[in-house]
């Protein structure tokens, strides 16, 4: 642990975790527990109980239990506790930029610009939109003899299931939307990134929400989110994480007729076009594919260029690349840190060999054993790669790698771009990049894709939703349609004769 950290970190994350459950910790059935790592160093950084079945049903019944009385809080109150605890999250601020470099490894600077700031407005947003949830009043069709009017109601218990890649932010994605509906929740984090979940149900309880309203439980999938996902008393599921996982997710809560929600994987295309600023879509391909460490399920690791411009271009990016400092997410000079597990370490470091092996040819990087990086023994470090020439059928190009590596395609015509871009199971994101704004338009609309970018990647608000096409999943993360996902409608009829 760095000799660097707050007082309040360095408190925090020598306590031996518990669960939360029901407005308070507690430890998991059996004692089971589990080592929370450092990924810059490998090493032990504190335990966390490891939920299993019976800590499931009593954060489930503690959430039932809750119920009643949170959706029949007035809605103002349930907005002031949401907007209270994106203050004090900003207000902490400091404090969740060291507790995510030790927990995921990413830079301060980068959860400074991005995750902790998005984290606050997400609460404060769905704060005030709880005072916005209105039914209607509906002349029925046939002139009937009655007054009908529409009701809009919390779904019920939630488990949300989140993984590690921003793992305050997805809190917020999940927590914020769910809470202002007036809905409970059993929060599930992922085991490799359990701490932001823990000081955040601290803080909601800090400001004031009723126990059971929020409950975290930490530990493995099998063990914790299965049975979550398969409890008869949870009436809805909203999980982000990869494909197959959401598919096992959706498999668990068969047969139980509880909504589902799942913001999978993707494998995002850039578009380049010869008309287009060179600097600029240098700058945010570059963004694209290596912010967070590649570990974004926006990453847009297809990077498609056309033709004129394709050796400029690559040359460009390389440069750019060359430029990354490896290093703990805790050193204000690092702009890339390592990768959240030795287990996806050594995934990434997998693809990179496929790649090889495919015949792709790395510009940069190319590495296929662990980085090393002074200062940081046994941290989980991947080079970053550049490829070129990589296989259209190769697994890079087809796989979501979830690390540090990007591959440069050229092409030749509009069509064929909006083609290479559609050709994956996926349908995430994606960017454009050109001066024409008819081209832009007509290829945003061509493009099958949940979010497309013009001329910009990877900008995110919690006013505009979120979420995928096809294979990445269905729902929204915020705005709106996030709400909408947590609330039922109720159609009320009273006779007037």
């Amino acid at each position: 642990m760095k000799a660097d950290l707050l007082a309040s970190v360095r408190t925090f994350v020598a306590t031996e975790h518990q669960l939360f459950v029901d407005g308070e910790p507690r430890p998991a059935h059996g004692g089971a527990r589990f080592d929370v790592q450092d990924p810059a160093s490998g090493a032990v950084l504190t335990t966390a109980a490891r939920a299993g079945a019976a800590d499931v049903d009593d954060a489930v019944a503690a959430a039932r239990a809750a119920l009643p009385g949170w959706r029949r809080l007035p809605a103002g109150e349930r907005g002031r506790l949401l907007w209270e605890l994106g203050n004090r999250i900003e207000a902490l601020a400091a404090e969740f930029l060291q507790l995510e470099a030790l927990d995921n490894g990413k830079p301060t600077g980068e959860a400074a610009a991005v995750d902790v700031p998005l984290t606050a407005n997400g609460f404060r947003y769905f704060g005030g939109l709880a005072t916005k949830i209105e039914g209607a009043t509906i002349p029925t069709y046939g002139g009937l003899p009655v007054h009908v009017s529409t009701r809009r109601e919390p779904v019920g218990v939630v488990a949300a299931i989140i993984p590690w890649n921003f793992p305050l932010l997805n809190c917020a994605y999940k927590l914020a939307p769910a809470l202002a509906a007036g809905n409970t929740v059993v929060l599930k984090p992922a085991e490799q990134t359990p701490l932001s979940a823990l000081r955040l149900a601290q803080l909601a309880a800090e400001v004031g929400f009723p126990p059971g309203v929020l409950n975290v439980l930490t530990g493995f999938g099998p063990e914790a989110g299965a049975p979550l996902a398969a409890h008869p008393d949870v009436d809805k599921i909203t999980f982000t994480g990869e494909n197959a996982t959401g598919r096992s997710v959706l498999a668990a809560s068969g047969g139980t007729m509880k909504r589902v929600s799942l913001e999978l994987g993707g494998k995002s295309p850039s578009l380049v076009f010869a008309d287009a600023d060179l600097d600029a879509a240098v700058e945010g391909t570059f963004g694209a594919v290596y912010f967070n460490q590649g570990q974004c399920c926006v990453a847009g690791a297809r990077i498609f260029v056309q033709r004129p411009v394709y050796d400029a271009f690559v040359e460009a990016l390389a440069t750019r690349v060359h430029q990354v400092r490896l290093g703990s997410g805790l050193d204000p000079a690092t702009t890339m840190g390592p990768l959240v597990s030795a287990s996806q370490r050594d995934r990434v470091l997998g693809l990179v060999r496929s790649g090889l092996a495919a015949g792709a040819k790395p510009v940069v990087g190319g590495a296929t054993d662990p980085a090393e990086v002074d200062g940081c023994p046994g941290g989980y470090f991947v080079e970053p790669t550049l490829f070129v020439d990589a296989p259209p059928d190769s697994d890079i190009m087809r796989r979501e790698i979830f690390g540090p590596v990007g591959m440069v395609t050229p092409f030749d015509t509009e069509q064929e771009a909006v083609a290479l871009a559609n050709d994956t199971e996926f349908g995430l994101a994606a960017g454009v990049w050109t001066r024409d704004v008819g081209r832009a338009h007509r290829v945003s609309d061509e493009i099958r894709a949940g979010v497309v970018w013009v001329n910009i990647y990877g900008w995110f608000d919690v006013a505009v939703p979120f979420g995928g096409f096809r294979a990445s999943g269905y729902g929204k993360e915020h705005g709106i349609e996030a709400l909408d996902a947590y609330l039922q409608t109720k159609a009320v009829w009273m006779g007037l004769s």
